[in-house]
């Protein structure tokens, strides 16, 4: 029987983890996306679309479509899918491997102010500056949103709702960014400090080197930690060989 590989996914790794597992003989692959975003690019392999229902649904959904191995390639922010996977992974006896992007690492001449959550970010804020390009996603604006004297450019690949910040503009954009685009970015909207989620990866890395050449200060949201004896890999090679498969 071919071994059936749930891909928990929504991120660049993820896309790259369908196409190697789909080019394997006799592997099947599912790819599940929560559905956040309203056009996720193509995947290889078969697509569900939707949430489990929590720990115990992925479990159940585990065992009727007899899936052989769990891999939680999801954003390094997914704090409660990652705990369901655990948890599920562990509750049904499935393999699991999670799928992690290295974060990223500030270097001479970074000038970055690390907190451990969106509402540590938004009360360090008044004291850095007044013109903020917030790249934290449509999610979690709420914690923004008392910071009435602070002018807010949030970029965002979908449009984010309410509550959000007052003085707001909103920039619908899709990395990867350059270095010269960033740049020019942070000198038309003046800004003077900049948050970011510590995502990793190359596609959002620009604007940490632009805010660096400008002399701005970065606020680096944490990642959360995972899982009590849950371990990571960094790239697409590391989860095939956990998986045995390469």
């Amino acid at each position: 029987m071919s071994p059936h590989v749930l891909v928990l996914g929504g991120t660049a790794e993820a896309r790259a983890l369908a196409a190697a597992l789909a080019g394997r003989p006799g592997v099947r692959v599912t790819t599940s996306l929560a559905g956040r975003t309203a056009k996720p690019g193509a995947l290889d392999g078969e697509v569900r679309v939707g949430g489990f229902g929590g720990a115990r649904g992925l479990a159940g959904w585990l065992r009727e479509q007899g899936v052989d191995a769990l891999v939680d390639a999801t954003h390094p922010f997914a704090e409660s899918i990652t705990a369901n996977a655990a948890r599920a992974a562990a509750e049904t006896g499935v393999p699991a491997v999670v799928l992690r992007r290295p974060g990223w690492r500030p270097g001479p001449g970074d000038h970055w102010h690390p907190v451990p959550s969106l509402d540590a970010a938004a009360g360090l804020l008044p004291q850095l500056g007044r013109r903020v390009l917030l790249t934290t996603g449509r999610l979690g604006l709420a914690s923004f949103a008392h910071l009435t004297r602070l002018h807010f450019v949030v970029r965002s690949v979908d449009p984010p709702g309410p509550p959000m910040p007052p003085n707001t503009r909103v920039l619908l954009a899709r990395g990867p960014f350059t270095v010269p685009g960033e740049t020019a970015l942070l000198r038309e909207h003046r800004v003077d400090v900049l948050v970011t989620k510590d995502s990793g990866g190359a596609a959002t890395a620009a604007k940490l080197t632009a805010a660096r050449d400008l002399g701005l200060p970065v606020v680096v949201v944490r990642r959360p930690p995972l899982p009590d004896g849950v371990t990571a890999v960094p790239d697409v090679q590391g989860v095939l060989e956990r998986l045995g498969i390469g």
